[in-house]
């Protein structure tokens, strides 16, 4: 039986953004997925411009908006309508441009169209063992194949919190958003009434697609349980009619849900993980595209290095990988976030306004940082402690759970 050097789960964004890197290493590598690699992805990526321009990759955006906005006012008055401006670009993923250059940089990784049943260690090797009955050798499986992955092993979580959301590309009546404008967060809650203030809170992140088309989400930064799609959707229809607007037609439906506070992964294990499988959603935002292009490269040069120990066993490689994929300064930083977002989530609407109002009064430079896990451990500590001595009391409070 043929032994690959490394085999993936999954053919999605994380699994094509590993792929991509380690093709260009000298090794046997097999995909198995139950989607064909080439199977369009259906959801739509956001990301801050500054994350693709960084890595030369800004052409794969299909739009950019330089407009970029949030509203955390109440709504009700002028001055509760007035924009927080937060002057920098940002762009919205082409899913296509985007899966044709990574799918092109994989070339010579064959894709098997099955699906894992279980993997064992046997010999120092995985050998995953597929539901039609095929079993493939490997000295290393990495689990590319998204959060609900069954072979990655993480400390048991009772309460996962989850983002969720609902959106629509489509034609409205009028706007929904000003020509050429990105909103990232309307938390404006005046369409509301007092029972809906006070579950849990959730905004709209809408964009001009142009040609009179808009993406309008409502979404719920996180919560547990997760706010149901039925919910987010009667939200996102009683916000448009509160502003007279109709929905003429429906070109695409969205529908998100996925965990924000997943623990890390055990490091002593013999599969390795990488994207949702292995917690690298960004706890605060809910991103990880950014963070998938930034770090599939270093994993992947190490991995190549690695195996080039013909001694070592799947659990050693993948226990290496672990650590190079979350050494100590990014699991702290994890935390960090975690414990931050544990907070928020027991913030009312008038709270939660309150804190992200405060947020985007840091500097660019800081704010973009955080929410791209692109700070240093100190300099994020720095930027935590300025936001708590900045905040109102009523968020200082919240901060330190004395409600």
């Amino acid at each position: 039986m043929e032994i690959l050097d490394i085999l993936i789960l999954g053919s999605g964004p994380a699994a094509l953004c590993l792929a991509s890197e380690l093709a260009k290493q000298d090794l046997k590598i097999k995909g198995v997925s139950t989607k064909s690699p080439n199977e369009k992805w259906e959801n739509t990526y956001g990301i801050w411009a500054s994350e693709l321009e960084e890595l030369g990759l800004e052409s794969l955006l299909s739009h950019r908006w330089c407009e970029t906005v949030s509203f955390f006012g109440n709504g009700e008055t002028k001055k509760g309508n007035i924009p927080t401006k937060h002057n920098y670009d940002y762009g919205l993923i082409n899913q296509e441009a985007f899966q044709n250059e990574l799918l092109k940089k994989c070339k010579g990784i064959e894709w098997l169209n099955e699906t894992a049943k279980d993997i064992i260690e046997k010999n120092n090797l995985s050998e995953v063992i597929c539901f039609s009955g095929l079993k493939i050798k490997a000295r290393l499986v990495i689990d590319a194949s998204g959060h609900k992955s069954k072979f990655v092993k993480r400390p048991i979580q009772k309460k996962i919190a989850q983002q969720a959301a609902y959106g629509i590309v489509g034609k409205f009546s009028s706007p929904p958003v000003n020509k050429e404008q990105f909103v990232l967060m309307d938390f404006r809650p005046n369409h509301l009434n007092n029972e809906e203030k006070l579950s849990s809170p959730s905004f709209l992140y809408a964009m001009d697609l142009g040609d009179e088309t808009f993406f309008v989400e409502e979404t719920s930064l996180a919560s547990y349980p997760a706010l149901s799609q039925d919910n987010l959707k009667k939200r996102l229809f009683k916000r448009l009619d509160n502003k007279g607007i109709k929905v003429n037609e429906i070109l695409h439906e969205e529908n998100c849900l996925f965990p924000m506070n997943l623990p890390l992964p055990i490091k002593k294990q013999f599969v390795l993980g990488f994207g949702g499988a292995a917690s690298m959603v960004h706890p605060a935002s809910g991103y990880m595209i950014g963070s998938l292009l930034r770090r599939a490269p270093l994993l992947a040069e190490k991995l190549a290095s690695f195996l080039k120990e013909p001694h070592l066993s799947s659990q050693e490689l993948a226990t290496k990988g672990w650590n190079v994929l979350w050494p100590n300064e990014l699991t702290r930083r994890h935390k960090l976030y975690q414990y931050g977002l544990q907070r928020l989530m027991s913030f009312d609407e008038s709270r939660l306004r309150s804190f992200f109002s405060n947020f985007f009064k840091l500097s660019t430079k800081e704010w973009v940082g955080f929410l791209t896990n692109t700070l240093p451990l100190p300099k994020l500590i720095y930027v935590m402690s300025k936001m708590f001595i900045n905040s109102p009391l009523k968020v200082k409070l919240g901060m330190l759970n004395l409600n």
